[in-house]
């Protein structure tokens, strides 16, 4: 396929036309030629104005369900969802059925990108089939197409273990992922406990479930001297630990989801079961400081935590109502939308060049020659997410129907481009 980009803003820190408007022709899957007055007979011409264009997005949390739960996800409308978010590569969770925690499952999910317009890239269970007892086989994960590890949605509990899967995976340079989450406190929590849940009657999940296992880990990263990166953080005192750590040399990044800037748990005073997430929804005061991490650095990814779940498990008492949130097609013009006082290169940044530096993901630049990984979008045309065009399995996503500033035009990978 040949595609020509005419006058659009390159935005990548590393490529010598960075901040140009210029035109783009891509043929059989690379960067022909960057210049002006491009031209070429047998191509699709995409000609907006005011469009950017970056290496492809990550997103480096989301679940598919595939093996066992493709009635919420597939691969197939998974990598649909995520090529409508802009993203060309996403990190799939190990909570599957069965839990993908050996090769076998880690070459079963890698292999099915291959003619999707999405990279998948699985994160391997960090112990046997996430039960936070034994330590699952990740130097086998890794060699057959693991990107890091995880345990997901089940976050491991014992520190004895913890410490001895961030010694194993520093032998050859790995990452843990983990979701700060003690599961021992407010386990029966619906939502952050504080005022709003006290008004509303229901049971509350307090912010030392997440602060206590950050910084439980922070101390066995230390003692170790390996890498984690620390996803849906939800909590000022959360960010101020990662800060310091840092500061102190540690090697330590972390991720926000979108809604956690958007939302707070005001907004659930209506009983939104779209807005039931774990980990909940903090504070006004929380939330505020999550948009000042993002734009002062102290985030290094935007995370989608994108959750499917079917009518069933969303339409219901938010008592019954399952946790999570359908989140791939609407992350960029969430966070473009609140933030729109960020750099072109602080944005991708977040959505691309940080995760591919964590977790060691093909180098990509837009240069002639290189390999065609790119997200085209608009920074100043509203979006507005519509039920009948999400592209995922499942709907309850909080954003349908909020008009928001920031839109994704289309993505080119795998040779294939998508457009929105």
């Amino acid at each position: 396929m040949n595609i020509l980009l005419k006058q659009v803003l390159i935005n990548d820190p590393q490529s010598p036309h960075n901040g140009q408007v210029l035109d783009l022709l891509i043929e059989n899957n690379r960067i022909k030629q960057i210049g002006t007055n491009l031209s070429h007979e047998n191509a699709t011409v995409i000609n907006q104005e005011g469009l950017q264009v970056s290496i492809g997005w990550v997103d480096c949390f989301a679940h598919f369900g595939d093996p066992g739960f493709e009635f919420n996800e597939s691969f197939t409308s998974g990598a649909a969802a995520a090529a409508a978010g802009g993203f060309t590569r996403v990190f799939t969770l190990p909570n599957t059925k069965p839990v993908t925690d050996n090769k076998s499952l880690v070459e079963y999910a890698a292999g099915q990108s291959k003619h999707l317009p999405v990279h998948i890239h699985p994160l391997g269970a960090i112990t046997q089939k996430t039960d936070g007892k034994e330590l699952a086989e990740m130097y086998d994960m890794r060699n057959s197409g693991a990107i890091a590890f995880s345990d997901g949605l089940l976050p491991v509990q014992s520190a004895g273990l913890f410490v001895k899967a961030l010694q194993y995976v520093k032998a050859f340079d790995g990452v843990l992922i983990q979701l700060p989450i003690d599961r021992s406190i407010g386990s029966a929590g619906l939502m952050n406990e504080g005022v709003i849940s006290t008004q509303l009657g229901l049971p509350g999940l307090p912010s030392i479930a997440e602060i206590s296992i950050l910084k439980r880990d922070l101390d066995l990263l230390k003692y170790s001297g390996s890498k984690i990166h620390f996803t849906g953080i939800t909590t000022k005192e959360s960010l101020e630990l990662i800060a310091a750590a840092k500061a102190a040399g540690l090697n330590v990044t972390c991720s926000v989801t979108p809604y956690h800037l958007f939302f707070c748990d005001e907004d659930l005073q209506d009983y939104n079961t779209y807005l039931k997430v774990n980990p909940p929804l903090r504070s006004r005061a929380d939330m505020l400081a999550l948009r000042e991490g993002v734009i002062n650095g102290t985030v290094d990814c935007i995370a989608s935590h994108h959750f499917p779940q079917d009518w069933d498990h969303k339409i219901c008492e938010f008592e019954y109502a399952s946790f999570g949130m359908n989140a791939l097609e609407s992350s960029f013009s969430v966070v473009n939308h609140l933030l729109g006082q960020l750099s072109n290169q602080r944005l991708v940044e977040l959505f691309s060049l940080n995760a591919r530096n964590i977790f060691g993901l093909p180098s990509t630049h837009i240069v002639e020659n290189e390999v065609a990984e790119l997200t085209i979008y608009h920074r100043n045309q509203v979006a507005q997410l519509k039920k009948e065009s999400i592209k995922s399995k499942s709907f309850n996503n909080a954003f349908t129907n909020i008009e928001l500033n920031g839109k994704v035009y289309a993505t080119i990978n795998n040779g294939q481009l998508t457009i929105n």
